[in-house]
């Protein structure tokens, strides 16, 4: 398993396609975050930051040179540390993802 998952972060970038999708999420995913701020507020969705620089570095990573496997493998292997992140702080702070409820009672 080991030596599979090594092939598939360090193999060549794929070029243009993947990394303007890549990059069209991360732009729709920074205009949420703007339009949120905007409005003020930002301090409810904090967690769309997570996803505006995974997305961003694994477009980065994308739109590398062939020749440069290690240098878009690391720019994978951190957006996916970033992803993940915000998975963890989904399971250990929920109120971090879900905000405050404030419920009148």
């Amino acid at each position: 398993m080991v030596p599979y998952i090594s092939d598939v972060l360090f193999n060549e970038p794929r070029g243009r396609p993947n990394s303007l999708i890549q990059f069209g999420a991360s732009l729709s995913f920074l205009c949420i975050f703007v339009y949120v701020w905007s409005v003020g507020e930002a301090g409810e969705v904090p967690w769309v930051l997570f996803l505006i620089v995974g997305t961003a570095l694994s477009g980065i990573a994308e739109s590398l040179p062939k020749p440069r496997r290690w240098a878009a493998g690391l720019l994978r292997l951190t957006a996916i540390l970033v992803l993940v992140c915000l998975l963890a702080i989904t399971f250990l702070a929920p109120d971090y993802i879900i905000g405050y409820w404030k419920v009148a009672f």
